[in-house]
């Protein structure tokens, strides 16, 4: 039986949750995640995982914060005046955001606390210092991508599983990076 080596482009469901047990991203219901493995697509702990399983096989692991996003950078909270937003939007804590940095690139950051004054903002990936559990299902090996299909459990119209995540944006909880 065939099974998961590095340059395989896999496809697989797959359900993540934190310790308390919460779901934080699934395609199960939806269209599973499709990605090349060791290509970079996904984060280095879940690409690890799935090696050697074979196909129709379930496997379920546990990555800790320093084989997925990371621990949480307190560096990259910052507190802006609510005036930088001006008319744009009404922040809310919770809200995504894009930031201009100086370079030009856009990075995402969650409101993570409004003020009259202010907005506190985290640049962290929101799974940053997590400890992630995922339980997948290995449905297809293959050679290269269906047509079509789109990496990292991403449909053609950008939504990444049930996460609400964006392809590409290297932020969504399915184990992009």
């Amino acid at each position: 039986m065939r099974t998961v080596s590095n340059g395989d482009v896999v496809t697989m469901h797959y359900t993540g949750t934190l310790d308390n047990g919460d779901v934080f991203d699934t395609s199960v219901g939806g269209q599973p995640l499709q990605f090349q493995v060791g290509s970079g697509q996904i984060i280095q702990g879940f690409n690890d995982a799935i090696l050697g399983m074979e196909l129709g096989s379930e496997r379920s692991f546990t990555l800790t914060p320093d084989m997925a996003y990371g621990e949480h950078d307190d560096s990259l909270v910052h507190v802006l005046p609510r005036s930088m937003v001006g008319d744009q939007f009404t922040p809310e804590t919770g809200m995504t955001i894009g930031i201009q940095m100086e370079d030009g690139m856009r990075m995402p950051a969650t409101i993570v606390s409004v003020t009259d004054e202010n907005l506190t903002i985290d640049m962290n990936p929101p799974l940053a210092g997590k400890t992630l559990h995922f339980k997948v299902q290995l449905v297809d090996i293959s050679d290269a991508p269906a047509a079509g299909a789109c990496s990292c459990g991403c449909t053609s119209s950008g939504s990444c599983g049930t996460g609400g995540g964006s392809c590409g944006s290297g932020g969504s909880s399915c184990g992009c990076s």
